[in-house]
């Protein structure tokens, strides 16, 4: 079962230890990740910047479980993801984690509501819970006024909106996101940053956000560079807000 995080209020929600992940063999091989550490306390917002290539992508999808590290260790809310099978890795992404991709992936023939309910769904939440969670979510984000409308008939602020309360469905402690604004101009893409440093206070959660975008990097609690596959620079932890 993977931990609740109960008791764990002493320990960051996120270390990473020495995490090494590399792609091919021989002198082709593509080595993505090499020896990264680092730690992301409870209620803080991370932003993770570097150049495409620089190994973004792969060390969150290693935080959240969608892949396995060549070498090192990763902790998330308490539990070391090593410890996890399959059927352990799904309940923490389903419990604990949630994802907001740059491609938004919304169900395109799915109202927003029923986007934002597809987490809870999967869990089998009462339809009353999920009906007032998807209305709170909704109105969280700005678009209560557009339950019923699909994804093709919003924006592209609009739909990263819905999918970012998609996120959120779970409550899940940690947050997770992957060039959030890479789809959207600057002021959307801004108050996309903005948004979710909201969120971030207002539901207690802990975000990991990779971008290349400078102009949103002073949103962030903090920020880690990566370059080729190390972290140059890091910044010292700061105290997570209460």
């Amino acid at each position: 079962m993977v931990g609740t995080g109960d008791g764990r209020e002493g320990h960051p929600m996120v270390r990473v230890e020495g995490l090494r992940r590399s792609y091919g063999s021989g002198p082709a091989a593509v080595h993505a990740l090499r020896g990264v550490s680092f730690e992301v306390a409870r209620g803080e917002l991370v932003a993770v910047k570097g150049r495409s290539g620089s190994g973004k992508t792969t060390l969150l999808n290693l935080v959240g479980g969608l892949d396995a590290p060549d070498g090192g260790r990763i902790t998330v809310d308490g539990t070391d993801l090593a410890d996890l099978g399959e059927e352990g890795l799904l309940e923490l992404r389903r419990e604990r984690v949630g994802f907001v991709f740059q491609t938004f992936a919304l169900v395109p023939i799915l109202t927003a509501a029923e986007n934002v309910g597809v987490p809870m769904r999967l869990r089998r939440a009462a339809p009353a819970e999920r009906e007032e969670r998807v209305r709170l979510l909704l109105s969280m984000v700005g678009l209560a006024e557009h339950a019923e409308q699909r994804p093709a008939e919003l924006s592209g602020g609009q739909q990263q909106r819905v999918a970012i309360a998609r996120a959120l469905a779970n409550r899940p402690a940690l947050l997770l996101a992957d060039e959030p604004t890479g789809q959207l101009d600057a002021e959307t893409g801004r108050a996309m940053m903005e948004l979710l440093r909201a969120v971030v206070r207002g539901e207690g959660v802990t975000a990991l956000v990779a971008t290349h975008d400078a102009a949103l990097l002073d949103l962030a609690d903090r920020v880690l560079e990566l370059h080729d596959g190390v972290i140059v620079e890091p910044a010292p932890a700061v105290t997570a807000a209460g």
